[in-house]
C-alpha cells in the first residue's frame, strides 16, 4: 500500500511598518476560490497525531512561538502530483512553547483564544483548503518590503523562503470566519511512495480581523508598544492511505 507523507511548513510572520508607510513582506490575498478537484485522485487521511500547525508572533518587546493541533485533514494525489487537500485546525489546542512550564504560557494561551485574537469560543476552527498547485517561478515572488524596525522585527520573505522551492500552492485560509485565498512558495518532493512539502510565508493578521494592538496606532508606535501585524503559521502534516483521522 502506498504511503504518502506531506510535511507542509507554512510560516505566517507578523508584518508591516507605519500605518501610512510600506507594508511588510506578506502574501497577497484575494477572494476565496473554488477548491481544487480531487476527482480520480487517491485520497489520504491526515494522521493528526503526527501533524501540527506552528506559529510565531512578534511584538517590539519580544517574540512567542508555539503549536496548534489539527482535527482532521485529507490529501489527494494523482499520479506523481499533489492536486488537492485540506486541514481543519483546532484553535482551542493552541500551545505556547517558549514559556512552556511557566505561568506565562497558560496566560498567553488564554489570551490568544480570547476575542482579542482568535476568538476560539465563536470560531473554534481554522481551515486551509488547496485551490491550485503550479510550478514555482521566482519572477512571481513578492519583493521584500520595509518593516517597522525594532529588536524583534519579523523576518522578510527572502529570509524565510523555503530552500529550493519547486511549486506555488494556492489555498483558501479561513480564520475567525474570514476566508481569503493566498499563494505560497513550497518545496515538494515525491519519492518512495512518499510526499513531502515545505513552505514558508508571511501574512497580515488584520486581514482576518485580528486587530489587537495592531500597527495602525501612531501613538503605540511612538511608544514602541504594539504587536506586529504578522502572525507566523506553519503546517507539519503526515498522511497515508492506512492512517485514520485521529
Amino acid at each position: 500500500m502506498k504511503n504518502y507523507k506531506l510535511t507542509l511548513g507554512l510560516a505566517v510572520l507578523l508584518s508591516t511598518a507605519w500605518a501610512c508607510g510600506p507594508k511588510g513582506s506578506t502574501v497577497e490575498t484575494s477572494e476565496a476560490q473554488a477548491v481544487a478537484s480531487s476527482e480520480s485522485a487517491v485520497s489520504y487521511a491526515v494522521n493528526t497525531s503526527n501533524s501540527e500547525v506552528t506559529w510565531i508572533g512578534s511584538k517590539t518587546g519580544g517574540k512567542h512561538d508555539g503549536t496548534i493541533g489539527i482535527t482532521s485533514g485529507e490529501i489527494s494525489v494523482k499520479g506523481d502530483e499533489l492536486v488537492a487537500g485540506s486541514i481543519v485546525i483546532d484553535i482551542n489546542s493552541i500551545k505556547n512553547l517558549d514559556m512552556a512550564g511557566k505561568g506565562g504560557a497558560a496566560k498567553l494561551e488564554g489570551h490568544l483564544k480570547s476575542p482579542d485574537f482568535f476568538d476560539a469560543e465563536n470560531f473554534p476552527e481554522a481551515k486551509f483548503e488547496v485551490t491550485a498547485v503550479s510550478d514555482f517561478n521566482a519572477s512571481s515572488l513578492e519583493a521584500d518590503k520595509d518593516e517597522f524596525e525594532s529588536d524583534n522585527t519579523p523576518a522578510k520573505l527572502s529570509e524565510i523562503l523555503v530552500e529550493n522551492p519547486t511549486h506555488f500552492i494556492s489555498g483558501n485560509l479561513t480564520i475567525r470566519g474570514t476566508t481569503l485565498n493566498i499563494t505560497i512558495p513550497a518545496h515538494v518532493e515525491m519519492s518512495n511512495n512518499t510526499v513531502k512539502a515545505q513552505a514558508k510565508f508571511n501574512i497580515d493578521r488584520t486581514q482576518w480581523g485580528i486587530m489587537y494592538q495592531d500597527e495602525a496606532s501612531v501613538v503605540d508606535k511612538a511608544k514602541d508598544r504594539f504587536v506586529y501585524n504578522t502572525v507566523t503559521i506553519g503546517f507539519d502534516i503526515e498522511a497515508s492511505p492506512n492512517s485514520s483521522m485521529q
